[in-house]
């Protein structure tokens, strides 16, 4: 199994791209994880559809298939901790790989976010991109630590 997280854009504020930086390290103790970054559209002169539909475009070059896609969406399914790290260790288990993907400040296209294999809900309110791929960062290691039994999660 490989996992890919495919993000829109670069985090702008250097202490949350640390705090990213230092989850993605240690969950990726745990998981084959690769990160990809993709550009992010430029917002001025399009309009939010046409900026989502390039960026999808973008994701999909870099995940490949859609239907690898586990795309963060607030309308998704929603797991505790301890039902996330089961299903990681599942698809662990199952040998698939998959990709989950974080979409720009408006969000993912409609035809990106409807092939996807899976839609996952980080929380149940809209979270800036940034701030997803932090939680998505971090409970990607606390699964890996509820997998191996450590004491990381209490």
């Amino acid at each position: 199994m490989r996992v890919i997280v495919a993000v829109v854009g670069k985090p702008k504020d250097s202490s949350l791209a640390g705090a990213i930086a230092e989850y993605e390290a240690r969950a990726a103790r745990y998981w084959p994880l690769e990160f990809v970054e993709v550009r992010e559209e430029p917002g001025r002169a399009a309009s939010p559809e046409m900026v989502k539909k390039r960026e999808g475009e973008r994701l999909r070059d870099r995940i490949g298939e859609p239907a690898r896609a586990v795309v963060c969406d607030p309308g998704g399914r929603s797991f505790d901790s301890a039902q996330f790290s089961s299903w990681m260790q599942h698809e662990r288990e199952s040998g698939r790989d998959f990709a989950f993907v974080i979409g720009g400040a408006h969000g993912l296209s409609d035809d990106l976010r409807d092939a996807a294999r899976m839609r996952l809900s980080l929380a149940p309110w809209t979270l800036p991109h940034e701030l997803a791929r932090l939680v998505l960062a971090e409970q990607l290691y606390r699964a890996g630590t509820i997998v191996r039994g450590e004491p990381y999660h209490k």
